[in-house]
């Protein structure tokens, strides 16, 4: 039967963002400049992806990546939330570096793969955890000169969690010694090189009692653009008329958590509006969310800007709006509501793609329970057996 259940040797509600490498494994395709296509997908029993030591993505960080979830239905089924949106996001990411675009049908065939042949790793509908879905993609051959590589890897790799920052409301600053971001160059991208310098920045602010940061446009530092890990919406409240504000700049990666709360917004009967946000309007502003894949929606207790000394204060309980949208997008995730905006896509039996392009048998895929990682011993994440591949029809 497909889906099969939750493994029952998981906790499901004592879940963090630790690696969980005993999960059956991951996708890799390649794409062959020769050629101009991608290989069919391949299912490999092993968390690791062999690269030559002098590829791209490891020198000049031509790598681009994509965060989506899926979630378990009250009937078991296994939903992904708007993954052809996040399709069309890597290949506007890819473009960024020089990346040749994977084609929309399939990143879904890649993506469906990895979640149907890890499916019991899919939380129980009861449960708050989730299977978050990382899909990567970078320049693997090994290549010194700086132009186009001859091979490209596309992998999709899942893991079961929890939301990235919890659900509690916490503080944020302004991150005003750094600039995430220059006009006209990779702010728009979900690459690597937008997140990994933030990191020394967050750690400071995190000692400092902020669990969030903020950035500031890079040409004027007068307007909100994205905080470090998600977007940022602020909602204005007058009487019973809502206004939800999201920043409207080329310099921030388009969060799809975002659009989608804009688009239950405008289904409640608030207003929209994106648009350039002065750093001074959030004082006027009744709550903000720092929005995202892993972090979900994420109320902000407050602001502060230490330059100036400004601390704008949203409160500490999540705020009515925030509730009622991050309720609203949850229920929609877990097939708990109708899903009137087309949003969800079920990952089906056929996405196993058992049938073998060779004579070769495909192994049996257990459930990696008791240290083994589908039949090959796990080594306590230190090591590991031979990967096995198994090959399956494009």
């Amino acid at each position: 039967m497909f889906p099969p259940a939750p493994l029952e040797t998981i906790d499901w509600n004592r879940l963090g963002l630790s690696i969980q490498d005993n999960v059956n494994g991951h996708v890799e395709s390649t794409y062959s400049v020769a050629t101009g296509e991608w290989s069919a997908p391949r299912f490999i029993q092993d968390p690791y992806i062999k690269i030559h030591g002098l590829a791209p993505a490891l020198n000049y960080g031509q790598q681009a990546y994509e965060g989506l979830k899926a979630h378990r239905g009250p009937d078991g089924n296994i939903l992904l939330f708007r993954p052809t949106a996040h399709a069309d996001r890597l290949a506007v990411s890819a473009s960024y570096v020089s990346i040749p675009e994977i084609p929309q049908d399939h990143f879904m065939k890649c993506v469906k793969l990895a979640c149907a042949r890890n499916a019991e790793w899919v939380a129980p509908h009861s449960s708050e955890a989730l299977m978050y879905v990382r899909p990567l993609v970078f320049g693997s051959s090994g290549h010194l000169s700086l132009t186009a590589p001859t091979e490209y890897t596309f992998a999709v790799y899942v893991q079961p969690g929890t939301t990235y920052h919890g659900v509690q409301p916490l503080p944020a600053c302004v991150i005003e010694d750094f600039d995430r971001a220059a006009p006209r160059g990779t702010g728009g991208a979900k690459v690597g090189g937008n997140y990994a310098p933030v990191i020394r920045h967050t750690d400071k602010a995190r000692s400092q009692g902020f669990h969030v940061t903020l950035h500031l446009d890079a040409q004027t530092r007068t307007c909100i653009e994205e905080f470090s890990t998600s977007g940022f919406i602020g909602i204005k409240k007058n009487g019973d008329q809502v206004t939800v504000v999201v920043p409207d700049s080329k310099n921030i990666v388009q969060s799809i958590t975002s659009d989608s709360c804009l688009a239950l917004a405008k289904s409640f009967g608030w207003k929209v509006e994106k648009r350039e946000i002065p750093w001074s309007e959030c004082k006027f502003m009744d709550e903000v969310i720092a929005v995202g894949t892993a972090a979900s929606l994420l109320p902000i207790r407050l602001l502060a800007r230490p330059s100036t000394g400004e601390k704008f204060v949203f409160g500490e309980t999540t705020g009515e709006c925030t509730l009622r949208l991050g309720t609203a997008l949850r229920n929609i995730m877990r097939g708990k509501i109708a899903d009137e905006f087309g949003w969800t896509m079920t990952v089906n039996e056929e996405d196993l793609l058992l049938e073998p392009t060779s004579a070769k048998p495909i192994p049996e895929i257990s459930n990696g329970v008791n240290h083994e990682l589908n039949g090959v011993a796990h080594v306590n994440g230190n090591g590991i057996a031979a990967p096995v591949e198994v090959e399956v029809k494009a």
